[in-house]
């Protein structure tokens, strides 16, 4: 079993950035395709980035070039680096395998982008 922990989030301006982080432990991640998911109120949790092992990308069309997916398998801890963030941004953003979950949701990280 794996236990998901993500931290990161925060209140930012539209334009700024913000670095979430996903530490796992227990089982290893590392050959696990692994993903952000956000949910934002009153919609459904959505898939906006995953990782393959390998380190191969792919993001969701409203992310594209401004969010970047990494992961550190040694660490079992796997990022977002988020840039030009807008309002549509906010949400409640968390990590799990994909496809999700694989393992139970952790509390997820609020992210809120509003001036």
């Amino acid at each position: 079993q794996v236990r998901l922990v993500e931290s990161g989030g925060g209140l930012v301006q539209p334009g700024g950035s913000l670095r979430l982080s996903c530490a796992a432990s227990g089982t290893s991640i590392s050959f696990y395709i692994m993903g952000w998911y956000r949910q934002a109120p009153g919609k459904q949790r959505e898939l906006v980035a995953r990782i393959t092992s390998s380190g191969n990308t792919d993001y969701a069309d409203s992310v594209k070039g401004r969010f970047t997916i990494s992961r550190e398998n040694a660490k079992k801890t796997v990022y977002l680096q988020m840039n030009s963030l807008k309002p549509e941004d906010t949400a409640l953003y968390y990590c799990n395998g994909v496809p999700g979950p694989i393992w139970s949701w952790g509390q997820g990280t609020q992210v809120t982008v509003s001036s």
